[in-house]
């Protein structure tokens, strides 16, 4: 709810993710990217409602779809799926809030928030906050979370000597790389990374990127929420675009990346819009989710757009678009 009224921030996310593979889910700000994480984890406002399936499976060592980096189009049913298995399934929108936070946040499902100062208890260093989690998530001795901890920092290239600092004497990188370290320990089979880059220099995005990218070589599935698409190039399989709330396309991310690039003229602005290729953004601004246009989203800013584009295009061929790139127009 906003202003008293209903507002649909993600409305038709249709997609899978299978163990040992990284889906990123790119859009600009404000597309629902964040929201749609905070759906699965039962993290959003009281007065917000869901409704839908989002079916979670885990077990050991089986994968849900075809394996890592061979994936193609896989749109349909409904339904997230992480690491398939023998435990049976939960519908995380359905899922109430003792079962979430006693057998799912941390433990089934990693998170890697978006502002994670918020997430940090102020009073707590950060070894702190690592060991405690040691402790909550794993089954290592008493003896043993010190060096856990620090292993865990290691992986997020948190400096040992901030270790024993507070929160507050944080920089922003330094908070996202503690939130990241925090979310690896559980080696939990989901893992839901939100602008886990935000912050850093290059190296350090590139770092951050390549260790995500070795939990879900491991066996887990990587959900990557990011603005960052040269580091979704370098981990994802699989790339979704999101727009006004509204996935609008799923591709390889080899094909995303490369030839023939993105079907949909949105997806093909993204891209556009990087200072390594024709560094033209994309024309004009998204709408407000509260007062989407009638027909498709993306129309009033898009070059090809016709009076088809008057009705809401379905997904079809992996894009929802009444004209896509590389098709032919009627």
């Amino acid at each position: 709810m906003r202003g008293g009224r209903s507002v649909a921030a993600v409305t038709d996310a249709d997609f899978d993710l299978a163990a040992g593979e990284c889906l990123a889910l790119v859009g600009e700000s404000g597309c629902g990217k964040s929201v749609l994480a905070s759906a699965l984890l039962g993290l959003l406002p009281g007065n917000a409602e869901t409704e839908g399936t989002a079916l979670l499976t885990s077990g050991p060592g089986r994968q849900a779809g075809p394996g890592p980096r061979g994936g193609g189009d896989r749109h349909g049913d409904g339904r997230s799926r992480a690491d398939a298995g023998e435990r049976p399934a939960l519908d995380l929108l359905a899922a109430d809030e003792r079962t979430l936070a006693r057998t799912v946040r941390g433990r089934r499902i990693g998170l890697v928030p978006q502002s994670p100062a918020a997430h940090l208890t102020p009073v707590r260093t950060v070894r702190a906050h690592l060991e405690e989690t040691v402790r909550a998530l794993t089954a290592t001795p008493r003896r043993e979370r010190r060096a856990a901890a620090e292993a865990a920092a290691e992986r997020a290239a948190f400096p040992a000597g901030h270790l024993d600092r507070y929160p507050h004497e944080l920089s922003g990188g330094l908070a996202q790389r503690a939130a990241t370290a925090l979310a690896l320990i559980g080696d939990a089979p989901l893992l839901l990374a939100d602008e886990p880059t935000t912050g850093l220099d290059r190296e350090l995005v590139d770092r951050t990127a390549d260790e995500l990218r070795r939990h879900a070589d491991g066996g887990k599935a990587l959900l990557l929420i990011t603005h960052d698409l040269a580091a979704a190039r370098r981990v994802a399989d699989r790339v979704a675009v999101m727009y006004a709330g509204r996935i609008v396309e799923i591709a390889p991310a080899a094909r995303f990346f490369g030839e023939p690039g993105p079907r949909h003229p949105y997806a093909r602005g993204l891209l556009g819009a990087l200072p390594e290729r024709e560094f033209t953004p994309v024309p004009g601004l998204p709408p407000e989710l509260s007062d989407l246009p009638g027909g498709c989203a993306f129309a009033p800013r898009c070059a090809r757009a016709s009076a088809a584009c008057e009705v809401r295009p379905e997904f079809r061929a992996g894009a929802a678009c009444h004209h896509p790139l590389g098709a032919t127009r009627a």
